[in-house]
C-alpha cells in the first residue's frame, strides 16, 4: 500500500505543478530533493513571484524509522516504527480576489520491532481560503468535493465538511481560517471500507483538486484590484499564518520528527500584515467575508 500510494503522490505533484505552471504562464517551479538523516525524504517544489501565484508549494515526501518519543505520546504508543508520506500544497495568488487554496492526502503505517504492521490509516483534504467572498466559486468547490464523495458513501461529505469548519478554525480569534472543504483523518479498515477503499476514496478526492480549485482561478485571476484590496489580503494572510503555526497538527508533526524546516514552512505567505485591532467597515465586502468566517454556512 504505502509504494502504491507514494507511485500515485508523485504522479499527482507532476500534473498539480504543470497545470499551475500553464496557468501562470510566467514563473516554474523549482525542485530541492532533500534527504531525511533519520530516513527518508522528499520533493519540495516552490513557485514564486509568478504572474498569478505570489508563492505556492506542491511537496511530496516519505519518511521512516523510529518514532520519535514526543510522538509516542500523542499517538499513545510504545517504541514502534513508523512510515509516513503524503503530498502537501499550498497555493497564494497574487490578485486578491482569488482564493489561498490547501490540500494534503497522506499515508500513516506504524511497525512492531518484527516489521509488522500494527496501524495503517489514510488522511487529508483539501480547503479554500478567500479574502473576498464569490459565492458561486465557494459553491463549485463543494460541490466538487461533494460529487468526490458521493461516489463512496453519501454520508462522507456533511461528515468530513463538519470536520474540516471544525479543524480550520482559529479558536483564538472565533473565527474560520477560510469556508472548508474536506478534513479526514485516522480513516483505517472497518466492516464498510477496506485499505483499498480507503485508497480509491482518498485518490479520487486528490484527483478532484484541479476541478476544484483551476476554475476558480481562471475566473478570478485578471479582476482589478487596488493596493486596498491588497492591504486586507495581507492582513487575513496573518490570519493564516497562525492558524498554521498556532493549531495546525502537520506542522506539528514536522518540526517534531526532524522534517526539512523549508518544507514545512513553505506554506507561509510572502507579505503578510498584522493591524492592531483591525476591523473592516460595516457592510462592506471585507465585513461580509468574516461574517462567514465566524458562521460557517453549507455551500450545497
Amino acid at each position: 500500500m504505502k509504494d502504491k500510494f507514494y507511485s500515485y503522490i508523485q504522479e499527482l505533484q507532476n500534473s498539480i505543478t504543470s497545470k499551475l505552471e500553464n496557468i501562470d504562464g510566467e514563473a516554474k517551479f523549482h525542485e530541492d530533493i532533500w534527504i531525511r538523516n533519520e530516513g527518508g525524504g522528499g520533493r519540495t517544489r516552490v513557485i514564486e513571484n509568478g504572474k498569478v501565484f505570489e508563492k505556492g508549494g506542491v511537496n511530496i515526501s516519505a519518511v521512516h524509522g523510529k518514532l520519535p518519543e514526543s510522538m509516542q505520546s500523542y499517538f499513545k504508543v510504545g517504541d514502534v516504527d513508523f512510515f509516513a508520506c503524503g503530498l502537501s500544497l499550498v497555493i497564494h495568488p497574487k490578485n486578491p480576489m482569488v482564493p489561498t487554496v490547501h490540500a494534503n492526502w497522506r499515508y500513516f503505517e506504524m511497525y512492531n520491532k518484527t516489521g509488522e504492521i500494527v496501524d495503517q490509516w489514510f488522511g487529508g483534504g483539501q480547503d479554500l481560503t478567500p479574502y473576498y467572498l464569490f459565492e458561486e466559486d465557494a459553491m463549485h468547490f463543494h460541490a466538487v468535493c461533494k460529487s468526490a464523495c458521493d461516489m463512496y458513501n453519501n454520508e462522507f461529505y456533511p461528515l468530513y465538511k463538519a470536520r474540516c469548519d471544525e479543524y480550520f478554525y482559529n479558536s483564538h480569534r472565533s473565527e474560520a481560517r477560510g469556508i472548508g472543504g474536506l478534513f479526514f483523518d485516522y480513516c483505517k479498515a472497518n466492516d464498510d471500507m477496506s485499505m483499498e477503499d480507503w485508497y480509491n476514496f482518498v485518490t479520487q478526492v486528490g484527483d478532484s483538486f484541479l476541478e476544484a480549485y483551476v476554475p476558480i482561478v481562471e475566473k478570478r485571476m485578471d479582476l482589478p484590484y487596488n493596493e486596498a484590496n491588497r492591504d486586507w489580503q495581507e492582513i487575513r494572510r496573518g490570519r493564516y499564518v497562525e492558524f498554521n503555526l498556532v493549531h495546525d497538527k502537520g506542522t506539528l508533526f514536522g518540526l517534531k520528527t526532524n522534517g526539512r524546516i523549508e518544507s514545512i514552512l513553505m506554506s507561509l505567505p510572502p507579505r503578510v500584515q498584522w493591524v492592531y485591532d483591525h476591523h473592516p467597515e460595516q457592510g462592506s465586502e471585507e465585513e461580509k467575508l468574516i461574517q462567514i468566517l465566524k458562521h460557517p454556512k453549507a455551500w450545497v
